[in-house]
């Protein structure tokens, strides 16, 4: 069965990929649409946003979607950049420019007050209506630069206590299991397992 994968960030797609692997699923992702436009993020919610894009993709293409937003939020900052967190600085950065405008704007911040939290909401999308949304959140401490070499967005910056690494630092399979996203994506996957005709 095929299921898109709403996102032309390789990156994201890998993850999520890998998330799903024991559902034996044909994947393709946004980049193979170039003929389909990108959906607009909104900054209602994560939730809205998962959800626009899984329709958007499955009403243009027929194939059931799997959407996600996701950003981190940081309580020196009242919570932002949060569901502007993937245009945080402006549009046209790279994750390393993103990195750089969060550390400037924590520039005062002490160590012990640098709590934040990633959020990330999937939606997945069948017949042109939502089958379902799910949320994962984790916990951790943003360093005063960045550490690692894996992962993507401010996952360099991102330290979990439990584990004494930054999500950058982890193996995916490790990764997988704490973070955010992977957390999202069991609660999917275990509504894809007892829901099969959710691809139908």
């Amino acid at each position: 069965m095929k299921l898109l994968i709403a996102t032309r960030n390789r990156g994201k797609f890998a993850e999520i990929a890998e998330a799903l692997v024991s559902l034996h699923l044909e994947l393709r992702g946004a980049f193979d649409f170039s003929d389909v436009a990108d959906c607009p993020e909104g900054t209602e919610s994560y939730e809205a946003n998962a959800v626009a894009k899984a329709l958007h993709y499955c009403k243009a293409t027929g194939l059931p979607a799997l959407a996600d937003d996701s950003g981190i939020e940081v309580d020196a900052l009242a919570g932002a950049p949060g569901v502007l967190s993937a245009r945080f600085g402006g549009e046209g950065l790279t994750d390393v420019d993103r990195n750089r405008k969060l550390l400037e704007a924590l520039r005062d911040t002490p160590e012990e007050k640098r709590q934040a939290r990633y959020v990330a909401v999937v939606a997945l999308a069948s017949h042109g209506k939502v089958a379902g949304t799910f949320r994962g959140e984790a916990k951790g401490i943003l360093l005063s630069e960045p550490r690692g070499a894996n992962g993507f967005g401010y996952d360099p910056l991102f330290y979990y206590p439990d584990l004494h690494l930054t999500f950058a630092q982890m193996l995916p399979a490790v990764k997988r299991q704490v973070s955010h996203r992977g957390k999202a994506l069991a609660l999917a996957c275990d509504a894809l397992r007892r829901q099969g005709e959710l691809l139908s």
